[in-house]
């Protein structure tokens, strides 16, 4: 079992910076896979980003590459989603997931989910 807490959302002005964290709790945190998504107003859960056990394999959503990048830290069961140059089709509540098996980019490959955090950007 591993439960989920985001943090690190707010406002923004367009270009600007901010840092998603992720809080996991549960011995089996450094085994699973970790992944953000994304979801707006009116519109489906999108892929942003994801990372294996290992932080050897990295994988991002097409609107973000280049402009985000995931990380994690083990030791303190923790992933990170730094995101730059923000804009405001950026602006949706992002959300934490944990996946048993491999990285992931579907919805369905997860397990766990955070609660999720918003984030606004503002033009």
């Amino acid at each position: 079992q591993v439960q989920l807490v985001e943090s690190g959302g707010g406002l923004v002005q367009a270009g600007g910076s901010l840092r998603l964290s992720c809080a996991a709790s549960g011995r089996t945190f450094s085994t699973v896979a970790m992944g953000w998504f994304r979801q707006a107003p009116g519109k489906e859960r999108e892929f942003v980003a994801a990372i294996s056990w290992s932080g050897g394999i990295t994988k991002y959503g097409n609107s973000v590459k280049g402009r985000f990048a995931i990380s994690r830290d083990n030791a303190k069961n923790t992933v990170y989603l730094q995101m730059n140059s923000l804009k405001p089709e950026d602006t949706a509540v992002y959300y934490c997931a944990a996946a048993k098996g491999s990285v992931r980019v579907d919805v369905i490959g997860y397990d766990y989910w955070g609660q999720g955090t918003q984030v606004t950007v503002s033009s």
